[in-house]
């Protein structure tokens, strides 16, 4: 079992990719699908693949890994401090290794899963507002076959955020670290609870001028709680109770109110409209304006000629 110990979030590098995993994803035999090493993404590593047959051993990283398996039943073995188990893990499984755990590993199958790497830093900042005692006393477990709906969740939404460009929302994947961060620690035994306050009104006031701002440009859930002097995890909690939805559906309103705006007021082609409202090209604000408002954009505005 890991120990956690406390740290500064403000050490965590620039960008989580490939080279900071256990080296799994790296085989020659595995057939990548997806990754997303090409977002810059610092507080969690996703990959969705078809893994081939292997058995090796790996040295322990600093960061979480929870492994789901999207088909199956499929025969896996593990072996920790010298003691080796076998398990036949159903579809909807997790296999996980808590950072600073030296394993080893054998496939019997192939396998589609998804590969979640949680930074360390996140879990310890979690950890440390969510838990009455010192997060030092916390030690997260291997799990070794166990279904849980919640885990498997978190784990997929961030397999099907790296399907394509548009997807890929800092935001998204600050929000989903944080996710399986207090899921994994609402497993464990003496949780103490959040004390999540609300944001005051002058804080409300830095947060809507700083998002007018920026709203061009990405903005991560790290950014928008540096705003009103949060951290990233207590600002969450914040913002749900005192707005009833998540910071990245927030952001995701307030581009879409931008870009009716601009439509309504301003003869800009619709793909400069979108690239003004911080969505990555014309088809993606397409895709969110039908999706969360009914219409498209280009019908939207030969509305308003009638």
């Amino acid at each position: 079992m890991l120990k956690v110990t406390p740290g500064s979030a403000n050490h965590v590098p620039l960008a989580f990719d490939v080279a900071q995993t256990h080296g799994i994803l790296r085989r020659s035999e595995h057939q990548i699908e997806k990754s997303s090493d090409r977002f810059g993404w610092t507080s969690l590593y996703v990959s969705r693949q078809y893994e081939r047959p292997y058995a090796d051993s790996y040295a322990a990283v600093p960061d979480h890994l929870v492994i789901l398996h999207l088909d199956g039943p499929v025969a896996v073995e593990r072996c920790l401090d010298g003691v080796r188990d076998r398990m036949v893990i159903p579809p909807g499984g997790i296999f996980s290794m808590p950072g600073g755990m030296p394993f080893s590993v054998r496939l019997t199958q192939p396998l589609h899963s998804v590969h979640f790497y949680l930074r360390d830093a996140i879990l310890r900042e979690v950890a440390a507002e969510s838990w009455c005692g010192d997060p030092a006393n916390i030690e997260l477990p291997p799990c070794f076959g166990d279904v849980d709906p919640v885990i498997a969740s978190i784990v997929q939404a961030a397999g099907h955020s790296i399907s394509d460009t548009e997807s890929g929302s800092t935001l998204l994947a600050d929000h989903l670290a944080r996710a399986l961060a207090s899921r994994l620690l609402a497993r464990l035994p003496a949780q103490g609870d959040f004390q999540a306050g609300v944001l005051s009104p002058a804080q409300q006031r830095r947060l809507r001028d700083f998002m007018a701002t920026h709203l061009a440009h990405p903005i991560g859930l790290s950014d928008m709680a540096a705003a009103v002097g949060l951290t990233p995890t207590r600002f969450s909690r914040c913002f749900r109770r005192e707005t009833g939805t998540t910071p990245y559906h927030y952001l995701l309103s307030a581009r879409l109110r931008h870009a009716g705006t601009l439509l309504r007021g301003s003869a800009l082609p619709i793909a400069e409209i979108a690239l003004a409202c911080g969505f990555s090209h014309q088809e993606h604000l397409t895709r969110m304006f039908k999706r969360e408002l009914g219409t498209t954009p280009a019908a939207y505005r030969r509305t308003l000629k009638h």
